[in-house]
């Protein structure tokens, strides 16, 4: 069944990809943060279309601790990177990845 528009989509297990986006936006996370994060590692995304496509990812991040980040990739027309919109902090690997 077809994804409805604005909604979220099922999670599934990040892949490359993911991690590669997750990585790029590493600097701006630890900025929200407060902190940095020696372990950063995707493990389950979720998506939802919108004008563009909105990211939310499970990022372990060292220990029992994971993070939650969201983060919005524009249309290609835009000719804008994809940023960072707002992290969850003190999530487990057993949270489910929900909107934010």
């Amino acid at each position: 069944m077809p994804m409805m528009c604005g909604g979220l989509g099922k999670p599934q297990p990040a892949d490359q990809e993911i991690q590669k986006l997750v990585e790029s936006l590493k600097g701006a996370a630890e900025e929200k943060a407060g902190k940095t994060f020696v372990v950063f590692v995707a493990k389950t995304y979720t998506t939802q279309i919108v004008a563009g496509t909105n990211y939310f990812i499970k990022v372990h991040v060292g220990g029992e601790d994971h993070i939650h980040l969201r983060a919005h990739k524009p249309l290609p027309h835009c000719e804008e990177e994809t940023s960072l919109h707002s992290i969850q902090q003190s999530k487990s690997h057993d949270d489910p990845i929900e909107y934010f």
